[in-house]
């Protein structure tokens, strides 16, 4: 079982995320000088830059890498030479040494013999702690490719922020209609590596006495997981990520109309001041500016020189 989860991370899954990191980081470049709304409980929020958002994804697939990379230690030790209750019985010094140094050479990885046997056949808690990071991926995953479905939602009546590829048509019945069908399939192995990890911890938590008897159904799931991940992030990166573009257009247009840009403002009228601003021009459906300067509360100049979405990207 270790070795085949482990051939398969390192074979599929994780050269997968590390395709879909650099593709995502790639955009991330791309998009570092246009700015956008930002939102908060699917409401508007203060601006950033659309870099910023996608440089949020990237730095969720390096730590996917990452937690999978340091779940690898323990399915590197094999149970081989325990024999059948965990004490070597039947088998001669070095046996289980031997195994774990020949297979550490025939797959190229850092395989050794687990240092208690008892606990390698007994218990499955390796596999159980590498299908909980994948799971942690899958979670990434549904964030990642949600987010950028619902942004390219549209094409007019969305969010319609990014233009997504078309790959296909999206509809036998609406012509010209076009579906987000990359991200569908990520949220779809997302919630399929959800359930597998469901079941593999039932099945690590049914390890009586000397020997784990679940063992088919975790491999299965373990590996079920790695393949589907490593999959589709390729596919996800080869057929959406490196064909998204920026709508600019739509960014700047619902940026501008931003009530929470007034949030600028609070260092300089104060929060309930700002508060009003805001409200008013929504209720008015005005603008903030024009309603600031009704108010009283600034001047024109003061508006521009104080509200400006560039200088609202970080601390200062």
């Amino acid at each position: 079982m270790h070795i085949a989860a482990a051939t398969e991370v390192h074979h599929v899954l994780l050269p997968g995320l590390q395709t879909l990191h650099d593709a995502l980081a790639a955009k991330a470049e791309e998009f570092k000088d246009i700015i956008k709304i930002g939102r908060t409980h699917t409401q508007d929020a203060v601006p950033l830059s659309l870099g910023q958002e996608f440089g949020g994804y990237v730095q969720q697939v390096k730590y996917s890498i990452e937690r999978v990379k340091s779940a690898m230690p323990r399915v590197y030790e094999l149970a081989a030479g325990g024999t059948a209750v965990g004490t070597g019985l039947n088998t001669r010094i070095g046996f289980a040494e031997k195994v774990a140094s020949t297979v550490s050479s025939l797959t190229g990885l850092p395989f050794v013999t687990a240092p208690n046997k008892f606990e390698a056949l007994a218990a499955h808690d390796a596999l159980v702690e590498l299908s909980g990071a994948l799971n942690t991926v899958a979670v990434s995953m549904m964030k990642i490719a949600n987010d950028i479905r619902f942004l390219g939602s549209g094409p007019r009546s969305g969010l319609g922020e990014l233009i997504l590829p078309e790959n296909e048509p999206g509809s036998s019945i609406m012509p010209g209609k076009v579906n987000p069908t990359q991200c569908e399939a990520m949220t779809m192995v997302a919630a399929q590596v959800m359930g597998n990890n469901v079941a593999v911890t039932i099945g690590g938590s049914n390890g009586h006495f000397e020997l784990n008897v679940f063992k088919p159904m975790m491999i299965k799931n373990v590996l079920n997981s790695a393949r589907l991940l490593g999959d589709a992030s390729v596919s996800f990166t080869n057929n959406c990520v490196v064909g998204i573009e920026a709508n600019t257009e739509r960014i700047n247009k619902l940026m501008n109309e931003s009530l929470m840009l007034v949030t600028a403002l609070n260092p300089h009228i104060g929060y309930d001041k700002a508060a009003t601003i805001a409200k008013t021009a929504h209720k008015k459906g005005s603008t903030l500016k024009a309603v600031a300067v009704e108010l009283g509360y600034l001047t024109e100049e003061q508006f521009d020189q104080w509200v400006k979405p560039s200088d609202m990207l970080g601390p200062k």
